[in-house]
Formats: structure tokens, C-alpha cells, sequence
């Protein structure tokens, strides 16, 4: 039996189950992103970019990981933040220090020694959000120091200014260019081991450009979806039973949909839901193997629960990592076992499909 769905249970709930630092993280995220959506459908960027926390590329160590920004399609701007192990830079000092570390990295032949490449797509709904914003870029630096592996970071174009099939398009020219990259490479067959990951609106896209590169024979070692963000028209029982409850509401999730949709498609669209009446099914497809991470407090949840289902049906290797009591965000602060737990799980699933 489910426990009463008053707003004074609920209230006491939510700070039961949820760190007091998640819960302040979350709710700033929340109060900024109602300030910058517009009735009309319309966005305030300036504003949006002012409240944004950022975080700024470090080519020399910190904690252990160094990163720095790259464009890689100067025609649409589409930059990337990479991530690795910091190395020594020698005996180089100061602004000489920091390009040798970065050539270093473009000059070097695949690797004897396998890692992976993580490609990275960062949530905030189509909408909100950058590789430069804090959260993300500690998330990615968790990933290097949890797999010893590179972590490419999309700055992807952004809804409503750059709706579908924009973020889509992003991600596949990020997917290319890791792949011809040789400083990539790894092991005795000299490949790139590429893994998407994203969560959120992220996680859609790596879901997305798996399938693309499926369709066009890229090999891709895995998937890790953090609570991706999927949709659909009829409303399921998590939506309708936790709307409004954890941060989100489905009022929200509209908003964002009709952000990035192209003009006049509706919930069911693919993009939206991939296996809908829209959809298509992935079946003899040679999609790649997933982790899908769910939390059982994340209105959407059941639909990231029938996704996983759905590639199951089709014949694909899941592992699916459910939280029953995780809200939003849980990756994103290492303050709850739920955190410790699902990146154990990450490296396991890293290290286990080089």
C-alpha cells in the first residue's frame, strides 16, 4: 500500500529521504528555471547564462583530473570540455606548461593500455544548462577518477533557440569526431572504447545517437543513462501520482517538450517516445548493451522503467540499477548510498564492456 499523498506526509517525506544539500541544490535549480521559462514559449538565455554556476576548464591537476575546451565544428560554434588523468608537464612552467599537456594529448598514438571514452551529454531539459555548468563538471571528473578513461563533455545548441533535431545532430558530430580522433584509441586492435552518457534531456540524446550509430555500423561499447527524460501523450501512474510531489511537474515537463518538438508535433513523437505509436522498435538492431539508472521518485520514472523493458523485448543487454526511494539528481552529490552504489555500478559496467 502506498503511504498517504498529503502535502504535509509529503513535505515530511522529502526531508526524510532527501540530503538537505540535494534538496537546496535541486530547488535553486528549480526557482531559476521557473524565473527563465516564458509564457510564450520563448526563454530568457541572458539571464539564464548569469545564473548559470560555472565551472571553467583546468588543463593543469586538479584532484587528479585535468580538462580543457575544444571546438570541434566552428560553423555551429559545437564545442567540447575534455577530461582525462592530469600528467606531469616535465619541467615547463606557467602558459607553456598547460600546452604542452594539451598537445601532448592530440600528439599521442592509441594507448597499448585500454580505457574508455565516456561522451557526455549534460540534462537541463533541451534547455538550461552547459558543460561548463558545476554539477556537470564534477560529474565528468568523478567519471575520469572512477574509470581512469577520458570524458568528452557536448556543449550541445539548446531549445528553444535550437529545437530538434539539433541536440541530436550535436551529439552524432561529437560521436565522429572521438572516432577519428588516433589519441583515442586503445588496446591491441587500436579502437576507441565509446560509451554515451547523459542524464535527463542527456540521457535522450545518447539514447538517440545510439541508435543512429547502430544504423550506421559504429560500434559503441555502452550506454549509461542517468533518469533520461522520456515522454509520451497518455499519462502514466508515476506521473500522475508524483507530479508537482519531487521538484518536477508535468506542467514543466510540457513546457520542455514543446521547447525542443518540432513545430506541431506532440508527445509521441519519437524523439519523445521512441518506442510509442510513433516509434520504432529496435529489434536486429545491433544497439549497444545500457545501464539505465531510475529513481523511483522521478515523476517519469515509469516510463525510463518501460524503456528499459522495451530494449529488453528487442533483444538488448540491460542492467537496469532501480533506487526506489532516489529523487533527481541523487548522482550529482556524494551524500546518500544511492550515490556510492550507482557509481560502483557505473565502473563496473565501464570496466566490464572495454
Amino acid at each position: 500500500m502506498r503511504s498517504s499523498s498529503s502535502p504535509s506526509n509529503c513535505c515530511l517525506f522529502l526531508q526524510t529521504a532527501v540530503p538537505i544539500h540535494t534538496r537546496v541544490l535541486i530547488s535553486r535549480f528549480k526557482l531559476a528555471y521557473t524565473l527563465l521559462r516564458r509564457p510564450d514559449g520563448t526563454f530568457d538565455r541572458d539571464l539564464a547564462e548569469h545564473l548559470d554556476s560555472q565551472a571553467y576548464p583546468n588543463a593543469c591537476s586538479e584532484e587528479g583530473v585535468s580538462s580543457f575546451d575544444l571546438v570541434i565544428d566552428p560553423s555551429i560554434g559545437l564545442a567540447v570540455r575534455i577530461y582525462r588523468p592530469a600528467v606531469a608537464a616535465n619541467n615547463a612552467q606557467g602558459a607553456a606548461a598547460v600546452t604542452l599537456r594539451i598537445l601532448d594529448f592530440f600528439t599521442g598514438a592509441p594507448s597499448p593500455d585500454l580505457f574508455p571514452v565516456i561522451i557526455f551529454f549534460h540534462g537541463g531539459s533541451f534547455v538550461h544548462s552547459s558543460f561548463s555548468t558545476g554539477i556537470y563538471d564534477q560529474l565528468c571528473r568523478r567519471f575520469v577518477r572512477l574509470s581512469s578513461g577520458v570524458v568528452v563533455s557536448v556543449n550541445y545548441r539548446r531549445a528553444p533557440e535550437h529545437p530538434y533535431p539539433c541536440a541530436y545532430d550535436d551529439g552524432w558530430a561529437a560521436l565522429k569526431w572521438v572516432m577519428s580522433q588516433p589519441c583515442l584509441r586503445s588496446g591491441e586492435d587500436e579502437r576507441p572504447r565509446v560509451f554515451l552518457s547523459g542524464d535527463s534531456s542527456g540521457g535522450n540524446i545518447a539514447h538517440h545517437v545510439a541508435v543512429r550509430a547502430a544504423n550506421e555500423g559504429i560500434e559503441i561499447s555502452g550506454n549509461i543513462l542517468l533518469n533520461a527524460m522520456f515522454g509520451g501523450n497518455e499519462r502514466t501512474e508515476s506521473e500522475r501520482r508524483l507530479d508537482g510531489r519531487y521538484f518536477v511537474t508535468l506542467q514543466d515537463r510540457d513546457w520542455y517538450w514543446k521547447a525542443y518538438l518540432p513545430k506541431g508535433a506532440d508527445r509521441d513523437h519519437p524523439c519523445c517516445n521512441p518506442f510509442g505509436p510513433n516509434g520504432r522498435r529496435l529489434l536486429g538492431l545491433p544497439f549497444t548493451k545500457s545501464l539505465i539508472i531510475v529513481s523511483g521518485l522521478d515523476l517519469t520514472c515509469d516510463r525510463q522503467l518501460a524503456y528499459a523493458e522495451g530494449l529488453r523485448e528487442d533483444g538488448h543487454d540491460v542492467k537496469l540499477v532501480y533506487r526506489e526511494r532516489a529523487t533527481i539528481g541523487f548522482y550529482l552529490l556524494p551524500n546518500t548510498d544511492h550515490y556510492h552504489e550507482v557509481m560502483e555500478e557505473i565502473a563496473d559496467f565501464l570496466q566490464s564492456n572495454l
